[in-house]
């Protein structure tokens, strides 16, 4: 793993642990709000992947810092990760298939940090799967991204 990558996840996971114990210090978050703003976030991206807007997808994550794992492999940051969308599922209309994500559980860690782990379906397209995705979100300039996103995947019957 490239070295500035290595040290912005040590740095993502640092904060993300030390969340809650610093959380009875800083003011209270309305969970519920963060959450269904959070919440929103992914709907979002669902939709503009599944028109099939990559750079829409791709406004859900901190750009350029997100720290992305897929496959076994650490993405080269925000723009690795866009291309890897575009070189894997781009192309002809339709190409990228529905994404549908579920099973959306998010914990507040934080004010600026929440812990997302959902479930999705890619059918259709070039590729279909499902797995699960964990994430680390991560309130920036008053709004929500994914700062570390880890997905496991299988191939989809």
């Amino acid at each position: 793993m490239p070295r500035p990558a290595r040290r912005h996840l040590l740095t993502l996971t640092a904060a993300a642990l030390a969340g809650p114990a610093g959380a009875a210090t800083c003011p209270p978050v309305d969970a519920a709000r963060e959450a269904a703003a959070i919440r929103k976030v992914i709907a979002d991206m669902e939709a503009a992947w599944n028109r099939g807007d990559f750079q829409g997808y791709m406004a859900g994550f901190l750009n350029p810092g997100v720290v992305f794992v897929s496959r076994g492999k650490f993405q080269d940051g925000w723009q690795g990760t866009l291309d890897h969308y575009v070189r894997d599922y781009g192309g002809a209309p339709g190409s990228q298939g529905e994404l549908h994500f579920h099973d959306i559980r998010v914990e507040m860690l934080a004010p600026d940090a929440a812990q997302l782990i959902s479930r999705y379906k890619l059918s259709g397209g070039r590729r279909a799967q499902e797995g699960i995705n964990t994430r680390l979100m991560r309130k920036v300039d008053g709004r929500w991204v994914i700062a570390l996103n880890h997905v496991s995947s299988i191939e989809a019957a």
